[in-house]
C-alpha cells in the first residue's frame, strides 16, 4: 500500500462530498426566485449603482494590500530562517539582518508619505 493511498482517499471523499451536497441542495432546494434574491448581498442595504465597468477602487486600498503582501513575504522569510538559524551561523544572521533592514527602509518610507493612514 502507498503511503499517499490515505490522503487521495480523503481528497475523493471529500469532493464526492462537495459534488453530493451541490446536486442533494439543487435537487430539494426551494425555486422560487425573486427580484431580492437575484441581487448582490449587501448586508440588508439597498445595493448602490454601480458603474458598468464596476466601481473605483481608492489607491490607498491598493497601498494597503500591497504592504500585507510585502508582510506576508517577509514572514515566509523569517520562518524557515529561524528553523535552520543553528546551521546558518553568522551567515545566516547577515543575510537577515540584510533582509530586515531593507524591509524597514520600505516601511519607514510607506509611514512617512501616509500610506498607514486611513482617511
Amino acid at each position: 500500500m502507498h503511503p499517499y493511498t490515505p490522503i487521495l482517499a480523503l481528497g475523493v471523499l471529500a469532493a464526492l462530498f462537495v459534488a453530493g451536497s451541490i446536486t442533494v441542495s439543487a435537487l430539494v432546494g426551494p425555486k422560487r426566485y425573486n427580484r431580492a434574491k437575484l441581487d448582490s448581498y449587501e448586508c440588508g442595504i439597498e445595493p448602490t449603482p454601480q458603474p458598468v465597468g464596476g466601481g473605483r477602487f481608492p489607491v490607498k486600498y491598493y497601498i494597503t494590500a500591497m504592504l500585507f503582501i510585502v508582510f506576508d513575504i517577509e514572514i515566509v522569510f523569517l520562518y524557515p530562517w529561524a528553523v535552520a538559524f543553528d546551521q546558518m551561523a553568522l551567515f545566516g544572521l547577515v543575510e537577515m539582518v540584510i533582509f530586515i533592514v531593507t524591509v524597514f527602509i520600505a516601511y519607514s518610507y510607506v509611514w512617512r508619505r501616509g500610506g498607514l493612514e486611513w482617511d
